[in-house]
């Protein structure tokens, strides 16, 4: 799977882009601030409905203006499919494929698959239990895309269910009424329909990522303690949370049940708090290194081994399991020391595309063989504008006198780039 095409408007500082990309390293270079990270925010967004950097969609669109467009030419097994996304200011998404409207965005998830490693995955190891979980469901509904109606389902009746327990935790009542209760009854049972799909799918995750990371860690770290990962459930029964567990057939139908149960025997504590204490909403990652959790006990640079290593076994998992995704590389490799610089490397080289944003030439490893793009902006503070600058390429880490390679004399070739604003 590669990107062959992209465009922006009013991305950011993206006034106007249209980039023609081809398989390979691409590096876009550029001093911090000129919009290099926005480019790759926006690809991200077109495979996750979501932004690495923030929660909302309004810091996307363009100071001044009242939506955000962005689109992509996806090249999969030869097959190419057009996806486009308009993002809006107080009115909903709307999107395309090939140019014809969808009901939904979530239905063009799956067209473009990625694996983004930015400086922000530090917080997969030390920030909270949120960010472990969205690691979890985005890398599920790149596996699963139907799991998207799934989990918009699930905080849909999480919000309904939990407004109801506020109110009559406001009224100060320790037991519902009849009718409160029956209520509740019926969100029981859709909440548990929907957590078990979505635990399912968490549980399935662990187990196959499981043996990914192990070895993406040991390639990195080979001297540190072995990582592991573990699914943490106060709701799960411990046979579920190993991690070496196959799944079965029959889980969903397992989890609903003990869900259903779980929320039952919650019930009269949820009422005097007024909030929803069970379900995957609560739950998190573990990350281990040994016997000890990562999180407070690793070091720095075990830290980012870990982020790392999440992050490089996603990527082998899906390449394994799916279609190779597109490898987004976030200004990662000044923040790395040697050892996982070549690591990082090593994945890179063997990928059919990367994206790359570097400050300088030399924080890309030569042997990544890469063409850089350069990045500048214009305008004020409030009103900057990010374009892609003359020379429009080069090539970066091939030794003097060797051959051309993909994206080198980029002007007089078919698959050159080019930005506008």
């Amino acid at each position: 799977m590669f990107i062959r095409a992209l465009s922006l408007r009013d991305f950011r500082s993206w006034e106007h882009a249209e980039l023609e990309l081809s398989p390979g390293r691409t590096v876009f270079l550029g001093s911090n601030g000129n919009g290099k990270t926005n480019l790759l925010e926006a690809i991200g967004y077109l495979a996750t409905l979501g932004s690495h950097r923030v929660a909302a969609d309004a810091p996307l669109i363009r100071l001044g203006t009242e939506r955000a467009r962005i689109g992509a030419t996806v090249v999969n097994a030869g097959r190419e499919l057009r996806i486009d996304l308009e993002l809006n200011q107080g009115a909903a998404n709307r999107a395309q494929i090939n140019r014809s409207p969808v009901r939904r965005p979530r239905e063009i998830l799956g067209v473009l698959q990625t694996v983004l490693f930015a400086p922000e995955d530090l917080a997969l190891v030390r920030g909270d239990p949120g960010e472990r979980r969205r690691f979890m469901d985005e890398l599920c509904t790149a596996r699963l895309p139907r799991l998207a109606a799934v989990r918009a389902d699930y905080d849909r009746v999480l919000r309904q269910r939990s407004a109801l327990l506020k109110t009559a935790g406001r009224q100060g009542r320790s037991r519902g009424s009849g009718a409160e209760l029956t209520t509740l009854d019926v969100w029981d049972g859709h909440l548990a329909s929907h957590a078990s799909v979505l635990l399912a799918e968490r549980l399935r995750l662990v187990h196959d990522l499981y043996p990914y990371l192990a070895q993406s860690y040991t390639s990195i770290a080979p001297e540190s303690r072995p990582a592991a990962i573990g699914y943490r459930s106060a709701t799960l029964p411990t046979e579920f949370l190993d991690p070496g567990r196959a799944p079965l057939p029959g889980d969903s139908e397992a989890l609903e049940a003990i869900m259903l149960q779980e929320l039952a025997a919650a019930r009269p504590k949820e009422l005097e708090r007024g909030v929803c204490l069970v379900g995957p909403h609560r739950d998190d990652l573990d990350l281990m290194l040994g016997t000890a959790p990562a999180k407070g006990f690793a070091s720095h640079g075990e830290s980012w081994s870990f982020a790392l290593a999440l992050r490089l076994g996603a990527f082998e998992l899906l390449r394994a399991t799916a279609a190779e995704p597109v490898l987004l590389l976030d200004d990662v490799f000044a923040e790395l020391d040697r050892r996982r610089r070549t690591a990082l490397a090593a994945v890179a080289a063997g990928a059919e595309q990367v994206l790359i944003t570097a400050a300088v030439p030399e924080d890309v490893p030569a042997e990544l063989a890469a063409v850089a793009l350069h990045v500048e902006t214009s305008g004020g503070s409030d009103g900057r504008i990010s374009r892609i600058v003359a020379p429009a390429a080069e090539a970066l880490g091939r030794p003097p006198g060797e051959g051309a390679g993909v994206g080198d004399d980029i002007e007089n070739s078919p698959d050159s780039a080019s930005a506008t604003n």
